[in-house]
């Protein structure tokens, strides 16, 4: 009988132990990532070149504007590799306009940010100093924007700004390229966090 009980203990381990071993690994940090339109998305057509359509250009001026080219392929990418796509604008564009505007080329954004928005959430954080954009008060990761101005405001409140240049032909890789450290930082940071103590994990093991 003790050989029995020694036996049913020892398997109860076994089970215990695989099913830590089979335990999903911490998810990756998702990393939020946000575009500013003016000079940004939305360049003038002597600046860089546009996005084509299938829609007449009429329908457009009705509904949008001209489309930085890249910024459908850029967004397929970052969604690919898992980011949660948004609009940071500091202009009065409604989030209905964004959207359909954005939609028009086939793209989806998780989130928009207009001027409205931007002020509720610097009365809310009690900010002084206004940023003329503050990224972390919408769990945003990092920024893309064509102010340098912008860049500097990150310095000061602590948030991650990619400058891209309206005449930037390499725009899209230099996005790409901010989002593999940002992703390598929030992975970093994870691995950092405080753990299961190990004692209380042989405890579980032993018991």
């Amino acid at each position: 009988m003790r050989r029995y009980s020694t036996l049913a203990r020892c398997r109860a381990a076994g089970s215990r132990l695989r099913q830590a071993v089979q335990m999903p690994l911490p998810k990756r940090p998702r990393i939020r990532i946000s575009f500013d339109i003016d000079d940004t998305l939305a360049c003038q057509l002597h600046h860089c070149a546009v996005e084509q359509s299938r829609l007449p250009a009429c329908v457009h001026r009705w509904l949008g504007e001209p489309l930085r080219c890249g910024t459908r392929s850029l967004t397929r990418e970052l969604r690919r590799q898992g980011c949660s796509i948004w609009v940071y604008t500091s202009s009065g564009r409604t989030p209905s306009y964004i959207r359909r505007w954005l939609m028009l080329y086939g793209i989806r954004v998780d989130g928009v940010v207009n001027s409205v928005l931007h002020n509720h959430a610097l009365t809310a954080h009690g900010l002084s100093n206004t940023p003329s954009k503050f990224p972390p008060a919408f769990g945003i990761d990092l920024h893309v924007d064509d102010s340098e101005g912008v860049q500097l405001e990150g310095d000061d409140h602590g948030f991650r700004v990619v400058v891209v240049h309206p005449e930037d032909e390499r725009w899209a890789q230099k996005v790409l390229d901010a989002v593999a450290i940002v992703q390598a930082q929030l992975d970093w940071q994870q691995m950092l966090r405080p753990k299961e103590p190990a004692q209380q994990r042989l405890e579980v093991f032993s018991s």
